[in-house]
C-alpha cells in the first residue's frame, strides 16, 4: 500500500510509518508488559499457522485470515491444554491485529468482522494465585535482613512496598524516586493505560524504603535499581536505572526460596492485599480504587468472604455417632477385621 511522504522538516526529520498490523499493534499499546505480553500471544499464534517454532508475528499475513482459519486456530489453541482465560487472551490478541490489518486498508471490513466474529471460550474457575500468610512476608523480610549487600536492604524495602500497596510487578518497576512523598506516606502509581493513582505505604514500608533511600542515594531517577553482585548499584550517568517486572518477579522468588517458603509471584501480594483490605471491611470502591482496576467486577473476584461464610456454613454441621438403629443389636465389623 502506497503510504503519502510526510512532509520534511529539518528540526523534527520524517517518521517512518509502520505498515505491518504486528508492529502497529503493538506499537498502540501504552504498556511495555502489554507489548511484551501480546507479543507473545502472536508470536505463539504465528507459531501455529506456519508450523515453525522460529517463527514471530512480524510479516505474517494477517489480512488473510478468514473465518475458517480463526476457527481452526481457535481449536488448535485450545487442544494445546491451555487454561480458557489463556486462550481467551491468545484470541484477543488475533482480533486486535485483524483490527489493525482493516484499519490499514488491507482488509475489508466484512472479512475482518467475519473472522473477528470468534466467541471466547465460556469458563468457570475457582480464583488463581495463593495467598501470602504473614509468618511468609515475615519469613522473606528476615531472609533480607541476613543479606549484608545493598540488595538486601533493596529488597527488604521493595517486598514491604509490594505486601502494603498491592501493586502490579510493572508499576513497581516504573516506580521513579520523584513519586515517593514521605510525608504523605505515598507512591503515585502509573497503571494499564498509562492510569495514575495514588497507593500509600505502611509505617514499616516507610522505614524500609527510607532504609533504601539511604543506600540508593539522592540522585533522580527509578526508585528501585538493579544492583551487582560485587554490591554496586547500576547508575548509569549517576542516574539508577529501572528494574524490569522480570526481575522484581525473580526477587520475589529468591528471597521467598531462602525463607524456606513456597514459591509466589508479585501477583500473590497484590491478591493478598486486596482480600487483607476486604476482610478487614474496606469498601469495595475504595479497594478498587487503591489496586488501579477499571471494573469493580474484577476487584470483587479477590473477595475470600464468600468462601469463608460457606465453610462456616458447613463447620455448623456435625457428623452423627456411629450407633445401630436397634438398641442392643451388634456392632457392624469393620471392613479392616477379619
Amino acid at each position: 500500500m502506497d503510504v503519502p511522504a510526510l512532509p520534511q522538516d529539518p528540526a523534527v526529520g520524517a517518521v517512518a510509518p509502520a505498515t505491518d498490523p504486528y508492529s502497529v499493534y503493538l506499537d498502540a499499546l501504552t504498556g511495555a508488559e502489554s507489548r511484551r505480553t501480546m507479543r507473545g500471544c502472536l508470536d505463539r499464534i504465528a507459531r501455529v499457522i506456519t508450523g515453525d517454532e522460529a517463527a514471530t508475528g512480524a510479516g505474517q499475513p494477517w489480512h488473510l485470515l478468514r473465518y475458517e482459519h480463526t476457527v481452526r486456530i481457535r481449536a488448535i489453541l485450545t487442544e494445546q491444554g491451555w487454561s480458557p482465560s489463556y486462550v481467551n487472551k491468545h484470541l484477543v490478541a488475533l482480533r486486535r491485529v485483524m483490527r489493525e490489518a482493516w484499519r490499514l486498508g488491507r482488509m475489508n471490513a466484512e472479512d475482518y468482522q467475519r473472522a473477528a466474529d470468534l466467541p471466547t471460550l465460556q469458563h468457570t474457575r475457582l480464583p488463581a494465585g495463593q495467598h501470602v500468610p504473614a509468618e511468609v512476608v515475615g519469613a522473606a523480610l528476615d531472609a533480607c535482613d541476613r543479606d549484608p549487600s545493598p540488595a538486601g536492604v533493596r529488597d527488604g524495602a521493595l517486598l514491604a512496598v509490594l505486601y502494603s500497596t498491592g501493586c502490579r510487578r510493572a508499576e513497581i518497576a516504573g516506580l521513579g524516586l520523584a513519586d515517593y512523598d514521605v510525608a504523605a506516606r505515598s507512591l503515585r502509581v502509573r497503571g494499564k493505560r498509562d492510569k495514575e493513582r495514588l497507593v500509600y505505604l505502611t509505617a514499616e514500608a516507610v522505614a524500609r524504603t527510607e532504609a533504601w533511600l539511604a543506600v540508593r542515594g539522592p540522585a533522580g531517577g527509578a526508585l528501585f535499581c538493579p544492583v551487582n553482585k560485587a554490591g554496586r548499584l547500576r547508575a548509569p550517568g549517576g542516574s539508577p536505572a529501572p528494574m524490569t517486572g522480570q526481575a522484581i518477579a525473580d526477587i520475589v522468588s529468591r528471597r521467598l526460596a531462602a525463607s524456606g517458603a513456597a514459591r509466589r509471584t508479585p501477583h500473590d501480594f497484590r491478591r493478598t492485599f486486596i482480600g487483607e483490605l476486604l476482610d478487614a471491611g474496606v469498601d469495595l470502591a475504595t479497594t478498587q480504587a487503591l489496586v488501579g482496576h477499571a471494573s469493580p467486577v474484577t476487584t470483587a473476584r479477590y473477595d475470600r468472604r464468600p468462601e469463608t461464610r460457606r465453610r462456616e456454613a458447613v463447620d455448623r454441621l456435625r457428623l452423627p455417632p456411629a450407633r445401630p438403629l436397634r438398641p442392643g443389636a451388634a456392632p457392624h465389623p469393620r471392613r479392616d477385621q477379619p
